[in-house]
């Protein structure tokens, strides 16, 4: 059995309890060394598999090679496993050696699996569940009110997996379809100047003061929130423990909060 767990934000208190209830039902636990840190509490006595970063597939080739030879094995995203998470990997690797996902869902007491009727036409298998929790977007426009209660894009400013040029297109086609724009891995180290380049971009299809939300270490310690605006959101210290929310035409602040309107006051008329 392979479990990807979701660790939500990364405090235990904001994991799921299907999350806790596959940590424990684990014999090893496979992650990055970061987020593992982060439930220490629910590692003793389990066989631990642990790496840094750029690792990710030498942790879920382990992952998968354990629940082969019939243990019971976690593996531990931040956020949500199938938003920037190993889910999507581990189903990779499956596909690339031939191996068929039993994807486990449970609904209503029961469980089930996607598969072929007559189970042994799926040789070899891996029972799969993987366990949904609180991604990042999430966990930031909760801190900030309701910056995503309209139609919203999601774009990581990374080009470690996907070329800049197309990170490009992605951001210039949310802006002119006036979504909200969540950007995930703003800036790093060894990484700088994408941001800059897409506030350019942003600013050639929106006002300046367009409101920015700046959520850094959401609902960790050390979590910070800023409002800014479009112009000056890059001024902001950001780094990739941080998510900012780009306004659309309608998003405003309200004391300290951000709220991008669904639309119902121009639906039903109201004062």
């Amino acid at each position: 059995m392979l479990y990807i767990i979701s660790l939500g934000p990364g405090r235990l208190e904001h994991m799921t309890l299907r999350g806790h209830e596959a940590l424990k039902a684990s014999d090893v636990i496979v992650g990055y060394g970061t987020y593992l840190d982060l439930i220490q509490p629910l590692l003793a006595g389990k066989e631990v598999f642990s790496t840094g970063m750029k690792k990710e597939i030498e942790r879920c080739e382990k992952a998968i090679e354990s629940a082969m030879q019939g243990r019971t094995v976690a593996v531990v995203s931040s956020g949500d496993a199938g938003i920037y998470g190993m889910a999507g990997l581990i189903l990779e690797l499956c596909a690339r050696r031939g191996i068929t996902p039993r994807l486990v869902t449970r609904a209503a007491g029961q469980t089930t699996s996607h598969c072929a009727e007559d189970e042994s036409e799926c040789p070899p298998t891996i029972a799969i569940e993987v366990i949904p929790g609180v991604p990042a977007l999430a966990a930031g426009a909760a801190l900030l009110g309701a910056p995503l209660m309209h139609d919203f894009a999601v774009i990581s400013m990374s080009d470690l997996l996907t070329p800049w040029e197309t990170i490009e297109t992605r951001v210039k086609a949310a802006a002119e379809a006036d979504f909200v724009v969540v950007i995930y891995n703003p800036k790093s180290r060894g990484r700088d100047w994408q941001l800059g380049r897409a506030q350019e971009i942003l600013l050639r299809h929106r006002p300046a003061n367009t409101p920015v939300g700046i959520v850094k270490k959401a609902m960790r310690e050390g979590e910070d929130v800023t409002l800014t605006t479009l112009q000056h959101m890059t001024e902001c210290h950001i780094d990739m423990q941080t998510i900012i929310f780009v306004g659309n035409s309608s998003s405003f602040t309200f004391w300290n909060l951000l709220v991008t309107p669904r639309g119902y006051r121009k639906k039903y008329d109201t004062d």
